[in-house]
């Protein structure tokens, strides 16, 4: 892997105090005298941030069309992948593999442990797929991924969807079912801890201020997504990635940093930071840290939580 600069020279400790508490019961996840560190910088846009039980996080630089990775027990910060096709959003599936939203080739693909990439949807109904951008795996093995219309480095073709949705693929079998279909720019998306709802943001003010820029909350069905109901809006029209802690609260990237959403839809605290927020994940060794891409850099602040 090619060096690309070391996280000990690119730390830096931001002065300020990075808890903001809006409501009394963020302050159990404020540590006291925590603080945001820089851990890189020098990214173009960076996205979708993914924790790997064996000590490292894997991120996107989209614009750059390059795959980072941050290692805990070196500080250091090397080049996954490049040309990464895009990628977009990231996660880690439970047989501990990369799974990639990647914006130009339009399509979802897995990293073997071997490091060969597996193609697991490029197509739905022969029509390819407009810009595959966050993803997430239910417990049953089902991969979940919201397709915007965003596009990446090198987009190739033109927009053959006539919508953007949140798509359930079967691994196993292959089988694609849409699960949404009033959807401006679906984004980022979470499960609840019982899995019986997907949170997932809606970025279309990206496209028009007469688009929203809010996260719905949808019922889980066997085979369905119903609701849809708001469950919080975004004044500065910001919202992006999500994440859920194990007590069931939300965390989603903002304009300002990270905001913190109570299980009743209330914004109890933020996470300040000086770049906007793209995406955040739990990491670290004892899964207190949380790693967030916020424009040019990758930052971590401490708290007193852990992944849902």
């Amino acid at each position: 892997m090619a060096q690309v600069q070391s996280a000990k020279d690119a730390i830096v400790i931001l002065p300020d105090d990075p808890y903001v508490t809006l409501d009394p019961r963020f302050a159990a996840f404020a540590v006291p005298g925590g603080r945001a560190e820089q851990l890189w910088t020098g990214g173009t846009w960076t996205e979708g941030p993914a924790w790997f039980a064996d000590g490292y996080l894997i991120w996107s630089d989209i614009p750059s069309n390059r795959l980072l990775r941050w290692d805990e027990s070196t500080a250091t910060v090397t080049t996954f992948r490049q040309p990464s096709n895009g990628g977009n959003g990231n996660t880690v599936d439970r047989a501990g593999r990369l799974i990639t939203c990647e914006g130009s080739t339009r399509q979802v693909t897995r990293t073997e442990t071997a490091g060969l990439i597996t193609v697991l949807a490029h197509r739905a109904e022969g029509l390819r797929f407009n810009a595959p951008n966050d993803v997430v795996e239910k417990s049953d093995g089902s991969i979940w991924f919201t397709d915007p219309d965003y596009g990446g480095p090198d987009y190739q073709g033109a927009r053959e969807m006539a919508g953007c949705h949140v798509w359930r693929l079967d691994p196993m079998t292959g089988a694609l079912r849409q699960m949404t279909d009033d959807m401006a720019m679906p984004n980022g998306l979470a499960f609840s801890l019982d899995e019986s709802a997907l949170f997932v943001t809606d970025t279309g003010s990206s496209h028009g201020a007469e688009f929203p820029n809010h996260i719905r909350r949808f019922s889980v069905g066997a085979d369905s997504l119903t609701g849809g109901k708001v469950f919080a809006t975004s004044a500065a029209k910001s919202f992006d990635g999500i994440r859920f802690d194990s007590t069931g609260n939300l965390w989603c990237g903002e304009a300002d940093g990270v905001h913190c959403y109570a299980p009743d839809g209330a914004l109890i605290g933020r996470i300040a930071l000086p770049e906007r927020a793209a995406n955040l994940c739990f990491g670290g060794a004892g899964g207190h840290w949380l790693l967030i891409t916020a424009t040019t850099s990758l930052y971590r602040v401490p708290v007193n939580a852990r992944a849902a």
